[in-house]
C-alpha cells in the first residue's frame, strides 16, 4: 500500500513511502507540531505499542530541544543566555550539553561557510521580521547598530568545559537555520535506540532517514521542481538527510525590489537574487544549515565548501536578479543519488 504523500511547509519537498507487501513489519505514522512546523515520524515495526513508546520518546526529545534552542520563547536556555549576556557582556557561562552540541555544529557551519551561515544572526532576524511586516527598510543607523551585534567569531565555545562567552552585548543566537535538522537527528537516534532503525523523521523541508524500509534498498524522496519547467527529482536515501530551502514563495517586495526571506549576515537584508537549494548530507543539521550556505555563496564557492564534507551533495538553482538567467549548480555525486526516470 502506498501512503499519501505530504507536502512539507515552505520547502517544496515531498517524501514518499514505497509500496510494501504484506509482512510482519507494519508502517506507522505520527505527527506533532513543534518548532513552528509539523514534525512527522514514520516507523516500520512489528509491535504498535512499542512503536508508540518510541515515538513518544522521540517527540519528547524534540520538545526538550525546543526548550533549549527557541528564539521565540524567553524561557528557553538560549534566550536566557543572551539576556544574561546583555546584563553582563563577555562573561563565561556554563551551558547544557544540548546547547553546547548545537552551538558547536552551528560554529562548524559558520566556519565552513566563512560566515555565510552565521549563528549570531538573531538581531538581524528580529529586525527583518519587523521589516517584512511594515514593508519599510530599516534606517542605515538602525541597520549598522544591529550588524555590530553579529559575528560568529564573537562566540567562544569551550566544548570540554561546556562554557560559552558572548563577546558583544546584544548578541542573539539564532538556530532557525539548523535547529530542525538537529532535532530530526536526535529524534531518529531515539527511535534507533528503541529498536526501530527503519524510520524517518521529517521537519518542514528537513528529512532524515535511517535504514531502508522493508523490501527496499533505500527511502525514496521526491523533490518538487526547483524552478519553472524543471522536472521532479527523486533521490535515494539510507541513513542520510536531505533538505530543500528556497525563496520561491518566501519573499517580500519593498519599493519595487524583491527581497528573499534568506538574510545575508553581511548586509542585514534579504537577498535580492533568487536561490533554491537541495542538499543531501550524512546528518540533518548539516543538510539544514548547508542549504542556507548554498543560497548565500556564489555557485563556485558553494561547490568548494560542499566538497569538504564527505557524503554531502548539492543541487542549486540561482538567479542574480529577477531578470537574470537561471544558473544550475550540481555537485558531481548528486546524480548518483537520483532514481532514473523510466
Amino acid at each position: 500500500m502506498r501512503v499519501i504523500p505530504w507536502l512539507l511547509a515552505l520547502t517544496t519537498v515531498i517524501a514518499l513511502q514505497p509500496r510494501l507487501p504484506a509482512q510482519d513489519l507494519q508502517r506507522f505514522e505520527w505527527e506533532e507540531p513543534h518548532m513552528g512546523t509539523l514534525f512527522r515520524i514514520v516507523i516500520h515495526a512489528d509491535d504498535k505499542e512499542k512503536a508508540i513508546t518510541a515515538v513518544t520518546a522521540a517527540f519528547k526529545r524534540v520538545r526538550e530541544l525546543e526548550s533549549v534552542m527557541s528564539d521565540y520563547k524567553s524561557s528557553s536556555e538560549v534566550m536566557k543566555l543572551c539576556a544574561a549576556n546583555d546584563a553582563e557582556p563577555g562573561k563565561e557561562r556554563t551551558i547544557s550539553e544540548d546547547l553546547a552540541t548545537i552551538l558547536a555544529h552551528s560554529l562548524e557551519t559558520s566556519k565552513l561557510s566563512d560566515g555565510a551561515f552565521d549563528v549570531t544572526i538573531g538581531p538581524l532576524s528580529k529586525l527583518w521580521r519587523e521589516t517584512r511586516k511594515t514593508k519599510q527598510l530599516p534606517s542605515e543607523e538602525t541597520l549598522k547598530a544591529e550588524l555590530a551585534k553579529v559575528g560568529w567569531k564573537n562566540v567562544e565555545l569551550n566544548r570540554e568545559k561546556k562554557t560559552v562567552r558572548l563577546k558583544v552585548a546584544g548578541m542573539r543566537l539564532d538556530f532557525g537555520g539548523i535547529g530542525k535538522g538537529f532535532a530530526a537527528d536526535e529524534a531518529l537516534a531515539i527511535l534507533k535506540k528503541h529498536g526501530f532503525p527503519k524510520s524517518l523523521v521529517a521537519a518542514a523541508g528537513d528529512i532524515t532517514v535511517g535504514d531502508a524500509p522493508p523490501n527496499r534498498d533505500a527511502w525514496l524522496v521526491d523533490i518538487e521542481p526547483l524552478g519553472k519547467g524543471k522536472p521532479t527529482k527523486t533521490v535515494r536515501l539510507v541513513n542520510a538527510s536531505v533538505s530543500t530551502s528556497g525563496d520561491l514563495f518566501q519573499f517580500v517586495e519593498i519599493a519595487g525590489q524583491r527581497y528573499s526571506h534568506i538574510l545575508d549576515p553581511k548586509t542585514g537584508l534579504g537577498l535580492t537574487g533568487s536561490s533554491r537549494a537541495t542538499v543531501i548530507a550524512p546528518k540533518g543539521y548539516q543538510a539544514d544549515s548547508f542549504t542556507k550556505m548554498m543560497s548565500l555563496l556564489k555557485p563556485e564557492e558553494a561547490m568548494k565548501r560542499i566538497a569538504k564534507v564527505p557524503g554531502a551533495e548539492m543541487y542549486v538553482i540561482s538567479k542574480a536578479s529577477e531578470t537574470a538567467k537561471e544558473s544550475v549548480t550540481e555537485s558531481p555525486g548528486f546524480a548518483k543519488m537520483l532514481v532514473e526516470k523510466k
